[in-house]
């Protein structure tokens, strides 16, 4: 029964469309600016600090490579797409508990497994239109510009980015078993990304407490080092694929044994 996959994949795909076109958006204004703003460039590096370089992911910000991952990559990407992430994983189940949706659907032939199986399967459409749309529209305007990012480091870039966003979607899912309102599901979803990301960020800045970002996900994805450096950390990436498996597994095991 795919029944679940095939609705909740069409429902993804307009929200999709969104964030490509805020991405289009957001490409147009950044390579617009980049060629009299490199000129300034060093001039900023030399007032910014090496530890709030650091903090942000900013590396090169004279190159198109580090100025796009500085400022597209290391927020808009690492933590809003990652918060969507997690806030629309944290709706699947809960908002069809607190619609009463979920008895309908557990009234058919289908396992609670395969129900949280289904919901999860269809990420597949913003992982793949946002990560198809997103260095196309990024690619042809560093030509534009004439200033052409490496394809290969780009594709990477995504590529790498996919265990990253799946591990904030699962704990999206443990968010939306453990409640029963959709709102409260992503509202805690939300903040828990959050947070994790802000740790990571500040225990950059302090050595004493820079273990804690070994428990965050975004310390296991370096945008910045992928784009500027073409440094491909395949092990972290593997590290993010078990975190989110373990995730799931979490999020199944809860809902199978839950009342509804």
């Amino acid at each position: 029964m795919t029944a679940i996959l095939e609705n909740e994949s069409q429902r993804r795909l307009r929200g999709s469309i969104a964030l490509i076109g805020v991405f289009a958006v957001l490409a147009v204004m950044y390579f617009s600016i980049f060629p009299e703003f490199s000129e300034s460039a060093v001039d900023i590096e030399a007032v910014i600090s090496d530890s709030a370089f650091e903090a942000f992911g900013t590396e090169s910000y004279d190159t198109i490579e580090g100025f796009i991952a500085a400022e597209m990559y290391s927020f808009f990407w690492v933590l809003l797409i990652a918060i969507y992430f997690a806030y629309v994983s944290a709706g699947t189940i809960a908002g069809d508990i607190e619609s009463r949706k979920m008895d309908l659907t557990l009234s058919n032939p289908v396992s609670r497994e395969s129900v949280v199986a289904q919901k999860v399967a269809a990420l597949w459409v913003p992982l793949v239109a946002l990560n198809v749309a997103v260095p196309a529209i990024v690619y042809v305007g560093s030509v534009g510009i004439d200033e052409p990012i490496n394809p290969v480091a780009l594709a990477m870039v995504h590529l790498l980015s996919v265990p990253y966003l799946l591990v904030c979607a699962g704990i999206g899912l443990v968010a939306s078993v453990l409640f029963d309102r959709a709102r409260t599901a992503q509202g805690v979803a939300l903040v828990a990304v959050f947070v994790l990301w802000l740790v990571d960020t500040i225990s950059t800045l302090d050595p004493d407490a820079e273990w804690l970002g070994q428990f965050t996900p975004s310390r296991y994805y370096d945008e910045t080092d992928i784009l500027v450096n073409e440094v491909y950390a395949f092990f972290d990436a593997a590290i993010l694929l078990v975190a989110f498996v373990l995730l799931v597994l979490v999020a199944t095991g809860l809902f199978v044994e839950r009342d509804i």
